[in-house]
Order: C-alpha cells, then structure tokens, then sequence
C-alpha cells in the first residue's frame, strides 16, 4: 500500500482514540490560528488606536462570517464528499469535488468583493451603528482593505477542510500557522510603527491569508496530496454543485444565521447602550464590549470547532465503509473532548472575567468596565455544554441527515435566540440581550439531546442500519 494510500484508509483501522488526537491537534490548532487573525487584530487595534475602535470592527463582523459561511459551505461540503468517497474507493469524485470546491470558493469571493466595494458605505450603515457614530468610521477603513484580500481569506479557509480530508491534518495546521505568526508580527510593526491605525490591522490580515492560501494552494496541486486540484481540465458539473452544497448546507447555515444574530446584536447593543451605560457613546461602548466578549468566546470555541473538523473524517471515512460501531466510539469521543474544552474556558471566563477584559481595553473607561466583565459572565453561563451541541450537529450531515443538522442549527442561531434577543430587549434593554444567549443555549441544549437519543438508538440497533 503507498503512502498517500495509507493516509486515507488509516482511518478506518487505526485505534479511534490514536485518530482522534492526532486529527484534532492539527484541526484545533488550525481553528485557533484562523480565529487569532481576528482577535489578534482587536488585541492591537483596542491597544493602539481606542477602544471605540473596537466597535468599529464589531460592525464587520457579521459580514467577515457571510465570508466565512460560504468558505464553509464548499469547503467542509467538498471535505465530506472526500472523506466519504474515498472510503468508497472512488478516487475521481473525490477529486471532483475537490476541483468544484476551489472555483466555487473563488467565483463567490470575488462576487462578494465587488459588491461590497461598490455599496460599501450602505452596507455598513445597515451594520447596527447609530447615526454619527465613531465607530462606523473605524469600520469603513477596516472593511475596504479586507475586502481586497476576501479571496483569499475564503479560499485558504475552504480549502484547509478538504486537505484535511483527505489524511493530511499537518499540512492544514502549518498553512494556518504561516499565517497567523506573519499577523502577529505585522500588526504591530502597521499600528505601532507605521501608525496605520486599523488600516494596517486590515493590511495584515490579508497579506497573512495570502500566504496561507499560496501554502496550501501549492500543496494540492502537488504529487504529495492523495487527490490533486487540476484546474486545466475542470468541468462544471451541477450535479456534484448540489452535492457540496448539501453536504456543507448546515455549517453554512449556522454561520450565516449567526450573522444575522451578529447584526441584530449589533443594533440591540447600539440602541439600548446610551441608555443602559449612561454615556452619550454608550452605544459605542457597548458594541465594543459585546466585541471583546465575542472574541473570548471564539478562542474558547474554535477548539471545539477544530475537534469536530478533526473528527469528520473518520466518521466519513467509516461511515461511508458502513463500519458503525467506529462512528459511534468517534462520535462519543469527540463530545467527551470538546466538553472539556468548554468546562475549562467557563472556568477561566468566571474567575478571570476583568484580566480578560483588560486584554483589549489596558485603559478602558468607566462605562467599558462596568458593562463588559458582568456581560461576558452572563452570556457564558451555558459555556459548558456547547461542545455537545456542535459536535452533535455536525453528526447529523456525517450520517446522511443534513435537514435535521439544518434544523438544530437554525435553533440555536435563529429558531431560539432571535425570539430571546427581541423580547428580553424589550423587556429589560441593554442586560436583556445579554441575556438571551443562555437562555437560547439551555432550550437548544434540551432538544438537541432528544434528537441525539433517538439517532444514537438507531445506530446501535440491529446491523448497524441507519435511515439515510
């Protein structure tokens, strides 16, 4: 058997536990990397420009996760239809999802590109920022740059799941590393130095995932990689389209929906913040906060995230060899390590809640102070069971059931929270919309476990038969 051989058909037979490690090392390392690119650049901007400009990057965020959804649309859609046909033998549809996956991901960057710069103005204004405020600034020169480079943030991202697919985890997590060390070292030499403000946090961010995308771009063209990308002889082919597309459909969703949840707490936080902080930029204020909270939750979760992409091949692999009781030991494997994760960064938030905070604002005001250390505790109370959640719901797509994976995760992003953030505002302002994430996590928790209970029977019944 060769080597590229091996690197696929490994997941079947090697000890689970032996898998689940060395493909979620790699994988978590990797999502922590892609998420530093974000809170690197607010450690820096919140430190050398001001705290409201904070705010401003709090504006572009829901846009940067439309980026991010698509790039998981085709990227994990494809990685699934990799890992799956090749545990059926079938080399080429693998490499035709792969193919499909790279010109999916340029064609809808680009796409995205010119529609922001033409309506970059509108676009924003709709981001949640009241009239007048110093933070949309901030955001206008932040988002432009970015938006140069979104092909190949989106590109780097989409491809990273299908190298990963295929066997080569290592290869992912060191493209992702390029990337997030040269972010780290350009973004002060651009703010401090240079003193582009968060301009040059925008320019380094894309001139990292540049490399990042040029790293893993010269991996799969190589003879090194199971299946190679060849674009000279691709194909469109609408039928392996609507393939990755419902492979990837809930990943997708769950970004964009928390997009949208992104936005409307962005004009929650902004309306309810004058009134709530007592301070005339009050909105302002909060929006930073909500922004620093939200990048604490994301180093807490990315590793979550990077322990369900590590497990999906192996439930691919196995599942698309029908050898269940591996997917079952995988599964249950991955939620026991990202509970962990989830356990320990809960404990962190509530005893270090005001360290964290003075991360991104050493001087923060009054108004920062008061709002953002109470808030994070808040929105955090449910912390420890959100890896049972995503890993639960990405269970669902690996076993051919993409619409219930759909629905759980419309729940959380939508069918739950955005009820929760609209009545407790109302209700209670500024600290009801806190509020409303662990509510929204506790129901979704709930029925989740319902869901998985009735899945795990099936898997464990007679032949290992599964409703597909």
């Amino acid at each position: 058997m060769s080597e590229k051989q091996d690197a696929a058909s490994r997941l079947g037979t090697e000890s689970i536990a032996k898998l689940l490690f060395r493909f979620s090392i790699p994988a978590i390392t990797g999502m922590l990397v892609n998420a530093l690119y974000n809170v690197v650049d607010r450690i820096f901007v919140g430190q050398g420009v001001n705290e409201i400009a904070l705010g401003g990057l709090s504006l572009v965020l829901p846009l940067m996760t439309i980026g991010m959804a698509f790039a998981m649309l085709f990227g994990i859609g494809a990685a699934n239809m990799i890992s799956m046909r090749l545990g059926q033998g079938q080399k080429q549809s693998a490499e035709n999802a792969l193919d499909h996956c790279f010109f999916l991901l340029i064609g809808v960057s680009l796409v995205m590109m010119i529609i922001g710069l033409v309506f970059l103005e509108p676009i924003l204004s709709l981001m949640g920022a009241a009239e007048g405020s110093e933070a949309l600034l901030y955001a206008k020169d932040y988002f432009r740059i970015i938006l140069y480079g979104l092909v190949f943030f989106m590109s780097s991202f989409g491809l990273s799941h299908c190298t990963r697919a295929q066997g080569f985890p290592t290869v992912t997590m060191i493209g992702m590393i390029l990337g997030a060390v040269l972010n780290t070292i350009l973004d002060p030499i651009f703010i401090f130095v240079l003193k582009w403000g968060v301009e040059g946090a925008a320019w380094a961010t894309i001139i990292s995932q540049f490399v990042s995308f040029i790293f893993l771009f010269t991996f799969i063209t190589s003879k090194k990689a199971v299946i190679r990308l060849n674009p000279r002889v691709f194909k469109p082919d609408f039928s392996i389209i609507r393939q990755i597309m419902a492979f990837g459909s809930a990943q997708f969703l769950l970004q964009f929906l928390m997009s949208t949840v992104q936005l409307l707490n962005n004009k929650s936080v902004g309306w309810y913040g004058s009134a709530a902080l007592g301070v005339a930029n009050g909105g302002d204020v909060a929006l930073s906060g909500m922004n620093i909270n939200g990048s604490i939750l994301m180093l807490i979760l990315m590793p979550v995230f990077g322990i369900n992409q590590g497990a999906q091949p192996i439930l691919g692999y196995n599942y698309g060899a029908r050898n269940y009781a591996r997917v079952l030991r995988a599964y249950i494997g991955a939620i026991a390590a990202a509970s962990l994760i989830c356990l320990f960064g809960f404990a962190v938030v509530q005893f270090f809640t005001v360290q964290l905070v003075r991360i991104f604002a050493p001087n923060g005001s009054p108004a920062m102070m008061l709002f953002t250390p109470r808030a994070m505790r808040i929105m955090m109370l449910m912390l420890p069971l959100a890896g049972f959640q995503i890993v639960s719901t990405n269970f669902f797509v690996v076993t051919g059931r993409p619409k219930i994976s759909i629905f759980l995760s419309m729940l959380r992003q939508c069918l739950a929270l955005i009820p929760c953030l609209l009545i407790f505002g109302k209700i209670w302002g500024l600290w009801g919309v806190v509020a409303a994430a662990p509510v929204a996590d506790s129901f979704s928790f709930l029925l989740t476990g319902v869901l998985i209970f009735f899945e795990i029977r099936k898997l464990r019944g007679e032949n290992g038969i599964i409703h597909t």
